[in-house]
């Protein structure tokens, strides 16, 4: 699956990402538990921990968003004069660009893992 540009400019929604990213942990969870017998301790076990995943990735990736909305917004503001120190938008565009770097390289470590795990032998 492809995935557009994160940012301001021709950008995907982070939000609508992360909301994707839950639900597709939440049925990877959900069929576990299914797997392992309803009312077992180890498929609670394993829902919770799908969870608190879950909600760990959705968070990171609305901090992201959040640190692009600022960047974005002072840019606007920068270019119209409203902005009174140009430095502030200066932080806010390195802080977002670091913040959408490291998320990549994070996905794509974990496709990189996925796939390896995928070419072990059986």
């Amino acid at each position: 699956m492809a995935v557009p540009a994160i940012g301001a400019a021709g950008g995907v929604n982070l939000s609508q990402l992360a909301a994707m990213y839950r639900q597709q942990v939440s049925d990877a969870a959900a069929g576990t538990a299914a797997a392992q017998g309803a009312g077992g301790a180890g498929a609670k076990a394993a829902a919770v921990r799908g969870s608190s995943f879950t909600d760990a990735i959705g968070d990171g990736l609305n901090q992201v968003d959040q640190l692009d909305r600022t960047a974005a917004d002072k840019a606007t503001k920068a270019a119209t004069g409203d902005l009174t120190d140009v430095h502030d938008y200066v932080i806010a565009a390195t802080q977002a660009q670091v913040a959408t770097e490291l998320t990549t390289t994070v996905r794509n470590k974990a496709l990189e893992a996925f796939n390896d795990i995928m070419r072990m032998p059986l």
